[in-house]
């Protein structure tokens, strides 16, 4: 049955009925996408079964058999109000604001309202530098034009940052939104409307890639949901909760923290990104938690398109910050090697076995005479740990000693971690010596 869709987006925000080939259902109908040739309803009900289903559900127009609207009970009613729905969009809309007048009455519009209000929140409070500020991302919910491309852009990369949004990420979970990010781009792959195709079509070989290396942060419950649901198997992880905690034990001279960061908590601490994305990312944060099916809406506020696409990019440069602080003993190290061979005569510059063959050449000429303990002196053995690797271990101490008077430590020998505010200075730069 092809549908008019022109018209049918003159009812959006109000009841439906659905009789399809494998059934009747009713709900809010919340979203048409013409190219997908699909149907979102908010609010279902199986008229059948009697069960009602949160968030929205998709209806392919195959599928449809009768659409009704159901705003009035009264059939004669319900007739006039198609005839007024017809009539809005023959005149381009004449009573467009009667009929989406309707959307207040349902939860879409109340949380969309909601939203706006939010969105209106943070330009007052954030005046400025808007432009800026912007990540500019790709949204990818068909398989045309754009989805083949993006793909193939994933395949060529060595590093990535892959965020998921969803309900409950768990095996039973509901995956809405995979975001990817290159230093490049950022993708948003809509996962409700692609559905399982779109990992069989090119994201699965990405995800398993070997090569390249995903950037998660605690990828327990997306992989979890991957691997159930879609049968992909992630491979190649860095996940940015296992190294913040690593770098706190180096931090502390070998203590652990009695909890983790939450992401949120880690961008505070590690990046210094600023502070409209940090208060956008927690406001967004917060509804979502107090209303999981904020990531179903569509078409999804950009608002929140934007947090998505956040997430994904300060992932990657969370990576980088975390490995420049692994690699931070290491550089002193070595720097601190250059200096002792810089400061030393061109006698001892060269490499050791240069260095050994001059001196016993020397001893062979009679230059001068080689004693045991001249020999050792002389002959430095190239394993013995040198005194610049052995300082670590002092510094490994003098940490520990101030993390002991900094922190509280449970009765699990733990570091009591406190939780990070947004105004909080970075503690992180303060506990390294």
């Amino acid at each position: 049955m092809a549908f008019d869709f022109q018209r049918l987006q003159a009812a959006l925000g109000m009841s439906v009925k659905l009789t399809l080939t494998c059934g009747v259902f009713q709900g809010v109908l919340h979203h048409i996408n013409p190219s997908c040739d699909l149907l979102l309803l908010h609010t279902v009900k199986n008229l059948e079964t009697g069960r009602s289903s949160p968030g929205v559900k998709a209806f392919f127009s195959r599928e449809i058999v009768n659409v009704e609207l159901l705003d009035e009970p009264d059939s004669q009613k319900r007739t006039a109000v198609l005839y007024e729905c017809t009539s809005a969009v023959e005149n381009k809309g004449a009573d467009a604001g009667t009929v989406h007048g309707s959307l207040g009455c349902s939860p879409c519009a109340s949380l969309e309202k909601e939203l706006r209000a939010l969105n209106s929140l943070n330009m007052n409070s954030f005046p400025g530098k808007e432009e800026e500020e912007k990540v500019e991302y790709t949204v990818i919910d068909c398989f045309q034009e754009k989805f083949g491309p993006a793909v193939l852009h994933l395949k060529q990369q060595d590093v990535i940052s892959v965020v998921g949004e969803g309900v409950n990420l768990c095996p039973h979970g509901k995956l809405s939104w995979l975001q990817i990010a290159t230093k490049s781009h950022v993708f948003l792959f809509d996962i409700f409307l692609l559905g399982p195709q779109a990992f069989r079509n090119g994201l699965q070989a990405v995800l398993e890639d070997k090569n390249i290396l995903k950037v998660m942060h605690d990828c327990r419950w997306i992989s979890d949901c991957l691997f159930h649901q879609y049968s992909v198997l992630l491979d190649n992880v860095f996940d940015t909760q296992v190294a913040d905690v690593l770098q706190f034990s180096v931090a502390t001279g070998g203590f652990f923290p009695h909890r983790t960061c939450t992401l949120q908590e880690c961008l505070m601490q590690h990046l210094r990104i600023p502070s409209k994305w940090k208060t956008l990312m927690k406001c967004k944060q917060q509804m979502a938690l107090e209303n999981p099916d904020t990531w179903f809406l569509r078409p999804l506020p950009a608002s929140l398109l934007q947090v998505l696409a956040l997430k994904a990019m300060c992932l990657l440069l969370l990576h980088s910050s975390l490995m420049d602080n692994f690699m931070a003993d290491l550089t002193a190290v070595v720097h601190a090697y250059l200096n002792t061979s810089q400061n030393r005569s061109e006698d001892h510059l060269g490499s050791m076995e240069d260095r050994n063959t001059m001196i016993w050449r020397k001893a062979r000429r009679g230059a001068f005479a080689v004693t045991p303990a001249r020999k050792h002196e002389l002959i430095p053995n190239c394993t013995e740990l040198p005194k610049e690797l052995r300082q670590l271990a002092d510094i490994q101490k003098l940490r520990r000693e101030k993390a002991v008077k900094e922190y509280r430590i449970n009765e699990d020998g733990l570091l009591i971690r406190p939780v990070v505010e947004l105004n909080d200075r970075n503690p992180q730069k303060d506990e390294t010596l």
